[in-house]
């Protein structure tokens, strides 16, 4: 019996990976729940799992989440950064599921690693923020960090029981989102409810703008660099909309190995808390015969400005990546707000890249510092090039 704390409980990687351990209850427990402010369904979780401890964002969510739990209820709860701590280093948990959106996975993904936790990980900001320090620290604690990204997680599998030393390229499947064939003219015209429609995969709203502009594809990237050790530039994006095939490896002997199955998540789940065993979850399998083909091009980097915005963050290295990856968080929560459009999302991150003086080398605290000026830099733009609505 395993013990999981799931950081992100509420999102749709939480919900996953608590929906394998309920198929599994022979393997797994709940040992600690996390979420923001999504406080009804956490509460309902809690109720479900037992776990010892569940953590949200502010102190009157906290109150707000015991009020909803019986009396007598025996989970823990705490709030705030110190909560999210708490939980991801909880003595009970041998797993540690990294699903919270964006920079706030950070800190408690560090603890989790220094507690000596096994890390299955969501939260692709960790390592675009501090990857270099994040994987340095995995292997002081000789910790396994394994990827829960459908396309890493694919990668993962295709190199097990093969040399690292062997491996020459990682291809890196996108599904092109909803405007893999939407003119660039039509782009300004972009809702929020046109970008949340993804054709293939049901994800949060962050990332399903990530996909939309295809900064999710150059944020994997930056991510792939660091779990498997590989140079940047022997990354290559490829879109392929059926998403079937989940990403692909060249090897020396110019072998090709690809990983595919229907668009689940709990697939990649299951293979991070369990492999190299595979759980049998019953889920669908390809109809090879019914999808006819599967079908693959280059991505148009003209009209999706963000992938080079982050192959440019890549290659500057140091605080930069946070910068990318803030400036992106902001911009998108803007989007989602419509204070800004679509086409401002990668102008608004070129402007605050522009401006940011590179720390090479940083420590924590210069990353955080860094995330937080890119922030406050992009507010700044977005309130001087607000997006005209119509009257």
């Amino acid at each position: 019996m395993r013990g999981i704390s799931v950081l992100g409980a509420t999102g749709s990687i939480g919900r996953n990976t608590l929906a394998v351990a309920e198929m599994f209850p022979d393997r797994f427990t709940v040992a600690a729940l996390t979420a923001n402010a999504n406080i009804a369904v956490l509460a309902d979780q809690i109720l479900r799992f037992h776990p010892d401890l569940a953590v949200v964002g502010t102190e009157d969510d906290a109150r707000a989440l015991k009020n909803r739990l019986p009396t007598g209820a025996n989970t823990d709860i705490l709030y705030g950064v110190d909560g999210y701590i708490a939980a991801a280093t909880h003595d009970k948990s041998d797993i540690v599921v990294s699903a919270m959106v964006g920079a706030a996975g950070l800190m408690p993904t560090l603890a989790a690693i220094d507690a000596g936790k096994q890390v299955a990980l969501a939260n692709k900001e960790t390592l675009v923020m501090a990857g270099d320090i994040v994987m340095a620290r995995a292997r002081k604690k000789n910790i396994e960090i394994r990827p829960i990204d459908s396309e890493h997680s694919a990668i993962f599998q295709c190199l097990a029981g093969s040399r690292r030393s062997d491996l020459r390229r990682i291809y890196l499947t996108a599904s092109g989102g909803p405007f893999r064939s939407l003119p660039a003219a039509a782009f300004a015209d972009v809702t929020p409810a046109d970008a949340l429609a993804h054709p293939t995969w049901q994800m949060g709203s962050k990332i399903t703008i990530d996909s939309a502009t295809m900064m999710n594809k150059g944020l994997e990237v930056i991510e792939a660099k660091h779990l498997f050790d590989i140079d940047h530039k022997d990354i290559t994006v490829v879109i392929h909309p059926q998403s079937i095939v989940h990403s692909m490896v060249l090897f020396a002997d110019g072998a090709v190995m690809a990983q595919m199955g229907m668009p689940d998540m709990k697939g990649a789940i299951a293979y991070a808390l369990s492999g190299p065993e595979r759980l049998p979850l019953g889920l669908p399998v390809p109809d090879f015969g019914a999808i006819g083909r599967l079908t693959f091009e280059a991505p148009d980097l003209e009209r999706f400005p963000c992938l080079g915005l982050a192959a440019r963050a890549c290659e500057s290295g140091g605080t930069m990546p946070a910068v990318l990856n803030a400036a992106n968080e902001a911009a998108v929560a803007a989007f989602l707000d419509n204070r800004i459009s679509f086409v401002q999302i990668p102008a608004a991150i070129a402007h605050v890249m522009d401006a940011h003086k590179i720390v090479l080398s940083p420590d924590v605290d210069a990353i955080l510092a860094a995330d937080q000026w890119a922030r406050r830099a992009a507010r700044d733009w977005m309130k001087q090039n607000k997006k005209e609505l119509p009257a």
